[in-house]
């Protein structure tokens, strides 16, 4: 089997870390992203702000941050900041991305990038003139199970890609919370249909041709709740169903003229026990195909992606997914929106 990187990005660790600031007290960034960044060999969390003083000091004082704030702008004034982290919900990303580039910080933003692919431009733009980086948060975009599924099918291990099916799920039905609000960007599509629009994209190395899309909304909420989609490639096809009202689930299949990946944890890979990728070619499928199991050691994505981002700052080279990929799956989900509303 081929070498590929295991773990965190290896880093010179005589480099000086990156000083990061992060803008709101959002859960994923307390309780997953800024740790794992924390972990990482040149990124250091100097910083956290939110709109409440409070709330700022005591997310600094649980997570051992140097500096708290009660606004974002002080955060964004602060000179030893270099990288802002926005886990905002999603209608704040724009603004508070033109408010970082102003402030000529780099941009780590939660996915989606932001409500509309428009909006999306704006941001690159934004951070382009600025000078500054510009990344959406796919984590598990750079985790070394992703890039060896990506090396497997590009080496034609499978055939030629024939389909990508894709499923992702979980069950929240809480009308405060900011997923099920419509006006923020809430609902099943932007939340977890966007990592399904993603990979396929990535996979097949491509945009989708011609877009269909069915969408079932809450009628209390207003979110979609159950949206499937199937997106037409050159040479194949995308399908999946994401929701937000199911039993918590999510899976990878990528078929091949001559074989399958099967990927047990696509998204929510876990950072404290193995993953695995099932490579199945060859043997007598269906009923006893050949299987050679990928086993990846314990990682954490965001750890990697805290890792690749500031590697890329400190060095002054590109970010490790481009900002135009962004925009590129947000006009999927437009048209995917836009199909299923006719």
């Amino acid at each position: 089997m081929p070498p590929y990187p295991i773990g965190e990005v290896n880093v010179d660790k005589r480099l000086e870390p990156v000083s990061w600031g992060v803008l709101g007290v959002a859960n994923i960034g307390t309780t997953k992203v800024i740790p794992a960044m924390q972990r990482s060999n040149v990124s250091r969390v100097d910083a956290i702000a939110s709109r409440s003083r409070q709330r700022a000091e005591s997310a600094a004082s649980q997570l051992g941050i140097s500096r708290s704030y009660g606004s974002y702008e002080e955060l964004l004034a602060d000179p030893d900041i270099e990288a802002v982290y926005i886990p905002l919900p999603n209608h704040l990303h724009l603004e508070w991305a033109r408010a970082a580039a102003r402030a000529e910080k780099h941009v780590l933003c939660e996915k989606p990038l932001a409500m509309t692919s428009a909006d999306a431009r704006t941001m690159v733009e934004a951070c382009d003139e600025a000078g500054v980086l510009l990344m959406e948060a796919f984590m598990y975009r750079l985790h070394p199970l992703w890039l060896k599924a990506k090396e497997l099918v590009d080496a034609g291990t499978i055939g030629e890609l024939r389909s990508v099916q894709t499923a992702f799920s979980y069950f929240n039905d809480d009308p405060n919370n900011i997923r099920n609000i419509p006006e923020v960007g809430g609902g099943a599509l932007y939340d977890i249909g966007c990592y399904a629009v993603n990979a396929a994209r990535f996979l097949f190395g491509s945009e989708p041709t011609a877009v269909r899309g069915a969408v079932r909304r809450d009628p209390e909420l207003g979110t979609d709740v159950v949206t499937s989609a199937l997106l037409d490639f050159e040479g194949g096809h995308s399908t999946f169903v994401c929701s937000t009202q199911m039993e918590p689930d999510q899976r990878v299949v990528a078929h091949g003229t001559d074989g399958r990946i099967v990927i047990e944890i696509p998204f929510n890979l876990p950072p404290d026990i193995p993953t695995r990728l099932l490579l199945m070619a060859g043997g007598d499928p269906p009923v006893s195909p050949h299987v050679e199991i990928h086993e990846f050691p314990p990682s954490d994505p965001y750890t990697i992606q805290a890792d690749a981002f500031s590697l890329a700052v400190r060095q002054g080279e590109p970010a490790p997914l481009p900002a135009s990929d962004a925009v590129a799956n947000l006009e999927v989900i437009e048209r995917i929106f836009a199909d299923a509303d006719l």
